[in-house]
């Protein structure tokens, strides 16, 4: 058996607890991880809520978890690339609050010696959100980019990404992530009254482009300071996306990105913020940390 954190009946965090699994095993073209790290995301929270349906039979648990990082200790017949004992941190859908995981190669990259199990665990689905949220929208240099919630694990990557490739990022967030923004290289500007106008101060010229993480009247600023909503981008506003003609994030991951990305974090021009840490057998109180709000960077769920 191995060890898990899931539900079988959605509702708040309180319905995550340990449970035992069976131990699965890798097929052909699988591999298994033998996980020590998974990051906490809104996917998950909405999974446990019962807001997205995975899986119908109540006797069965649900184990959320979309992204990870671990040590291979099964390669299932026909993978090549990959043998027992590489360190590497990847992607799924659900599955990865637990001891063991069974993904296919094409879910998995190599993890950077200078990365923690931590920052590995968190990684891939902030990289890869922003990494596919910005260049939806064509940021490059010379642009000046609004981003709501810049304090956030995507965010965070978003400001740095921008900054490398020569836009100007101005980040929103509450005044206590300022100094944490300007670390990043972006020009900090907190929401309330005169939020626009403040916005115009900081960009005579105009916002070119918004990647917006928050919603509701962040998004609404975002409609009154870029001209092109083509070019503004919601991570969490979908239900509106298309009536105002603004984009949504495609579902375009994979091995091949996350791969340039951890190298990014390799060569040190992209960091990660781990906020909290979590044992598996506390899943439901990384789950209350994360709902609680103003979030800089990831909260962890660790695996001993």
């Amino acid at each position: 058996m191995s060890k898990a954190a899931g539900f079988f009946e959605p509702g708040g965090p309180e319905v995550l607890r340990l449970i035992d699994v069976a131990e699965p095993q890798a097929g052909p073209g699988q591999v298994r991880i033998q996980v020590k790290a998974a990051g906490v995301q809104p996917f998950d929270i909405a999974v446990v809520e019962g807001v997205i349906h995975r899986g119908t039979d109540p006797a069965v648990p649900q184990i959320p978890g979309n992204e990870f990082a671990g040590v291979v200790d099964q390669v299932g017949a026909g993978v090549v690339g990959f043998v027992p004992g590489d360190e590497v941190l990847g992607f799924g859908t659900l599955n990865s609050y637990a001891e063991h995981l069974v993904v296919g190669p094409d879910q998995i990259t190599a993890k950077p010696a200078s990365m923690s199990w931590e920052v590995a665990g968190g990684f891939s689905a902030a990289a890869q959100t922003a990494d596919i949220g910005l260049k939806e929208v064509e940021v490059g240099a010379g642009d000046t980019v609004l981003i709501h919630g810049a304090a956030g694990a995507v965010g965070g990557i978003a400001v740095q990404l921008c900054r490398l490739w020569g836009a100007t990022v101005i980040g929103a967030a509450r005044e206590t992530q300022h100094d944490y923004l300007r670390s990043l290289g972006a020009i900090p500007i907190a929401y309330g009254d005169g939020f626009v106008d403040r916005v115009r101060a900081l960009a005579p010229q105009g916002v070119d482009v918004c990647l917006d993480g928050v919603g509701g009247a962040a998004l609404d600023a975002a409609l009154e300071l870029v001209k092109d909503r083509s070019r503004i981008l919601t991570l969490v506003d979908h239900a509106r996306a298309s009536e105002l003609g603004i984009r949504t994030t495609p579902f375009t991951r994979s091995a091949a990105r996350l791969a340039v990305l951890a190298d990014l974090y390799a060569q040190g021009a992209l960091t990660m913020h781990v906020l909290a840490t979590f044992p598996l057998a506390r899943a439901a109180d990384a789950h209350r940390a994360y709902r609680a709000g103003n979030i800089r960077g990831k909260i962890i769920i660790t695996i001993d």
